[in-house]
């Protein structure tokens, strides 16, 4: 099977409002900027800036990202028929080749001591990123993208996207209660309703329960990421968005929603 992945994090429910979902994607970094044009997103990406080299090159050798459709070049944005026989075959050999030279480079220049925010970059044509999404409003994009024009890549992803979001069972909330994406069930009710917020917005910002280590980090370790996110200045305060309660006014990108990153600016600068 194809390697992009879609999961859903949380998705929460309160009525009279749109659905808030959360989802984890995985896909080709190669197709990443054609879901950022998406402006009611909140989003959050893997980094290969934040990645050891010796790592993403392992990755890339397990998992090397490749087209998925191989179709003839044409005039236009859209492939031909897709490629047969020994051009294909061809195209295949090329693909791989020129991801196995950018590694190659990719290591020399991390063998030199280039940090790992340069050094990665050559590699990204053939990397997979992992991203977090959180939105009340997906028509625009299914529309868009869910389509035969669409590059054949992120079609596939908005296929499982519309899919899991059609199979997704929501929470329902209850007035006052937030989305709280990757907060554990027995987190609840052992600590207070800011901790769960600030450790919720911190495992949006990792984009995943672990640290980059592959570690479980507690509450505890996760307040102390937040504490640099939201203490920093400029604020990073992107992660933040994925936190949110209903609201009867509109905010932002989200119809319906508060988002913490609300909260904590209003703290902040008021």
């Amino acid at each position: 099977m194809y390697p992009i992945k879609v999961d859903v994090v949380l998705h929460s429910r309160f009525e009279g409002h749109p659905d808030l979902i959360t989802l984890a994607l995985t896909y080709p970094r190669m197709i990443h900027a054609e879901l950022m044009t998406h402006r009611v997103f909140s989003r959050n990406a893997s980094s290969s800036r934040a990645i050891p080299v010796r790592k993403m090159l392992q990755m890339i050798k397990e998992n090397p990202a490749e087209p998925l459709y191989w179709g003839t070049n044409k005039a236009g944005m859209q492939a031909g028929e897709e490629l047969k026989g020994w051009r294909l075959a061809a195209a295949k050999l090329i693909w791989s080749t020129a991801a196995k030279t950018a590694c190659f480079f990719s290591g020399l220049l991390n063998r030199v001591g280039l940090h790992k925010q340069h050094a990665n970059r050559g590699t990204e044509p053939y990397q997979y990123i992992t991203v977090l999404v959180t939105a009340t409003e997906w028509d625009n994009f299914f529309e868009l993208r869910d389509h035969p024009d669409a590059q054949p890549e992120i079609r596939y992803l908005a296929q499982l996207m519309r899919r899991a979001i059609a199979e997704s069972k929501p929470q329902i909330l209850r007035q006052g209660e937030w989305h709280l994406p990757f907060i554990r069930k027995e987190e609840f009710g052992v600590y207070p309703l800011r901790a769960l917020q600030e450790a919720s917005a911190a495992r949006c910002a990792r984009v995943s329960y672990l640290t980059h280590a592959g570690k479980t980090p507690g509450v505890a370790t996760d307040r102390i990421l937040f504490q640099k996110l939201a203490g920093s200045r400029p604020i990073h305060a992107s992660p933040l968005e994925h936190v949110a309660v209903p609201s009867w006014r509109e905010n932002a990108n989200f119809r319906g929603w508060k988002q913490f990153r609300k909260v904590v600016e209003e703290e902040i600068y008021s």
